[in-house]
């Protein structure tokens, strides 16, 4: 019996094929980018200073567009970017982040967000490159406490599974799929 269970676990372990076979056990949970628009728009506004020279300000929450671009976030927001002390000025900020899971927390994150483009007609060119840094800085503050899906301990058999068996995440357009596997 002893030699028996030896071998198995020398050929699960050495053959490629039987690995792949593991899929077979494999769940997925699946939650939408509805689910997650809606968990952002609980979180509000937030304004954070860059320096001693700029503020911005997300006046409302971030647009989010899952798979665009492809594996990642897209992120869309409306900020305003005050100089100096002078007026705010509006911008209309494209990025995107990853995906990442806690799992103290039991909960999915938006992580490493960047901003692609800042694009203001009254904000001056030489002022772009700092205001795109402070403004992923933003965007990094904003997603880092705040999860956009929690793990519910009275959800799914799903979700009460991936409470301790997730084994990957992955992006796609419309949805995330976290991948839950016993091995």
């Amino acid at each position: 019996m002893k030699s028996a269970l030896a071998t198995l676990l020398l050929l699960t372990l050495t053959c490629p094929a039987l690995d792949a076979s593991a899929a077979l056990f494999d769940r997925e949970i699946i939650f939408t980018e509805a689910e997650i628009q809606a968990a952002i728009d609980k979180n509000g506004r937030l304004e954070k200073r860059a320096g001693t020279i700029l503020a911005v300000t997300l006046r409302e929450a971030p647009r989010i567009r899952l798979g665009t671009p492809e594996g990642r976030a897209g992120i869309a927001a409306r900020m305003e970017i005050a100089l100096l002390g002078n007026p705010p000025i509006p911008v209309e900020v494209t990025g995107n982040a990853g995906v990442r899971y806690d799992d103290q927390a039991k909960a999915f994150f938006l992580e490493s967000p960047v901003a692609d483009s800042v694009e203001s007609v009254a904000l001056p060119r030489e002022f772009q490159p700092q205001v795109r840094r402070a403004v992923t800085q933003v965007m990094a503050a904003y997603f880092r406490e705040k999860p956009v899906y929690v793990l519910r301990e009275d959800g799914s058999a799903e979700e009460r599974t991936a409470r301790w068996l997730l084994r990957r995440i992955r992006i796609e357009t419309g949805k995330v799929v976290a991948t839950l596997s016993p091995f």
